[in-house]
């Protein structure tokens, strides 16, 4: 977010908390995209992503007088949510866990051969894109939720480390040394594993295997419905850390969705509220 923007922001809270609930629905409109993104990454599917979201949202807009300008709103932002998600028990991952010893024997043990062709007159390419992004969201899940967040914010958000060591109550020296052994442990999987570092697991070869378990379906293809955000939108929440390697690479170039249809459903309803008004009038 770019200092323009930025102060724009600051204005926009300071005249929320006097009472102005168009500059509340702006506020909440402004950042739901931020918040989706974030929260996809950290919980690994659209449903529960949108879940959070609306309920990370409501915690911002009940918490924005305490915002003292001290740190960008965005980080504000970042810090609310890193530490909502770090504690959220509803997500389908927390009942049913994931390691990387898991997700290896299911790619090694997937029998790719001997299978119609299920993908229903869809074309390859779109169905490749959609496990991939399915994939990619999944196997964050194989980290634990303190070394995925520090993986998130320091790859895919390029958050300062100062920042990001600040957020999750570490130094900077340590959010690095973090960053750096997580990205090595995915460097690790993805080389013997990701087709797209050289490993055995192609998503063209996969895309059949995925359908006949029910992990990918042509009729219902969520990631391609999702509209995504402009690149300059993006990287205006991005804040330069360091130089990327191939496996950042991988996760930095995911695309930035706009929030789904269900947040955006619920964030038009929600302004119309009787829960709304009340918060906002108390």
């Amino acid at each position: 977010m770019d200092d323009k923007l930025q102060n724009e922001m600051e204005q926009l809270v300071g005249r929320a908390v006097a009472g102005d609930k168009n500059a509340v629905e702006k506020i909440l409109t402004e950042i739901q995209d931020l918040v989706f993104n974030f929260s996809l990454r950290m919980l690994g599917t659209i449903a529960d992503a949108e879940d959070a979201t609306q309920e990370i949202l409501i915690k911002v807009m009940t918490h924005l007088s305490s915002f003292r300008g001290e740190s960008r709103f965005t980080t504000w932002v970042f810090r609310i949510a890193s530490n909502y998600l770090k504690d959220y028990k509803k997500h389908m991952f927390s009942k049913y866990p994931l390691s990387f010893e898991f997700y290896g024997e299911d790619i090694e043990g997937g029998k790719e051969k001997d299978i119609p062709d299920l993908t229903q007159g869809v074309e390859q390419a779109i169905l490749e894109e959609e496990l991939k992004m399915s994939c990619t969201n999944v196997m964050l899940q194989c980290l634990d939720k303190e070394s995925r967040c520090v993986f998130i914010l320091g790859t895919m958000f390029k958050v300062d480390s100062r920042i990001a060591g600040d957020m999750l109550g570490i130094s900077p020296e340590a959010y690095r040394k973090r960053l750096s052994r997580v990205r090595s442990k995915m460097a690790e999987f993805m080389g013997r594993y990701c087709g797209l570092e050289g490993g055995m697991c192609s998503c063209g070869r996969r895309v059949n295997y995925a359908i006949a378990s029910h992990r990918l379906r042509p009729d219902n293809l969520e990631y391609s419905a999702m509209g995504q955000g402009n690149d300059k939108v993006m990287n205006g929440f991005k804040n330069a850390m360091e130089r990327v390697d191939d496996l950042s690479f991988v996760f930095s170039d995911m695309p930035f969705y706009h929030g789904g249809r269900e947040v955006k459903t619920w964030l038009q309803g929600f302004f119309d509220s009787e829960e709304y008004r009340t918060i906002t009038e108390a």
